[in-house]
């Protein structure tokens, strides 16, 4: 049987591209800038606010979001709704990490997180993680196990 399993544009290894986004009060938020003050960033694609599948998983992550911050990782989330939208998902399940505004699926695209849902461009799930260097260290298509995810980075080097 074939792995029809769509593969990301980037690789462990890769230089991740650096983004400037708004969050869901419309502060931005620049990679650049948390990665020069020394935060890993988990990036959360996820196809829509509000729904079940996309709720189940940054509950996941919400449940278990200590254990991320004590790692040194900044969470954030991203689809292509907007700040009302992310607003109101973040207040309804009480998410302690932004979601990023990428109404245009330009970031979505750039790190290959586009899928096609009934013809329809759409966010696909996955998360990548990028380290202190802008490198591309875990990549995972589909739902994301958090324990697998931070595991990963206990087993890092020490920066």
């Amino acid at each position: 049987m074939t792995d029809t399993t769509p593969k990301p544009v980037f690789q462990v290894g890769d230089k991740a591209p650096t983004f400037d986004l708004p969050n869901q009060k419309g502060q931005i938020i620049s990679s650049k800038q948390l990665l020069e003050s020394g935060q890993k960033i988990l990036l959360v694609f996820y196809p829509s606010d509000m729904t079940p599948g996309c709720t189940i998983q940054l509950c996941g992550i919400r449940d278990i979001y200590q254990e991320y911050r004590e790692l040194n990782v900044t969470v954030l989330g991203i689809n292509h709704g907007d700040q009302k939208s992310h607003q109101k998902f973040i207040d309804m399940h009480k998410y302690q990490f932004d979601i990023l505004v990428d109404t245009d699926k330009i970031i979505s695209r750039e790190f290959g997180q586009i899928g096609s849902f009934f013809g329809n461009p759409t966010v696909k799930r996955g998360v990548i993680l990028i380290d202190t260097n802008g490198k591309i260290i875990y990549i995972k298509q589909g739902q994301q196990d958090n324990q697998e995810v931070i595991k990963f980075v206990k087993g890092l080097p020490k920066d």
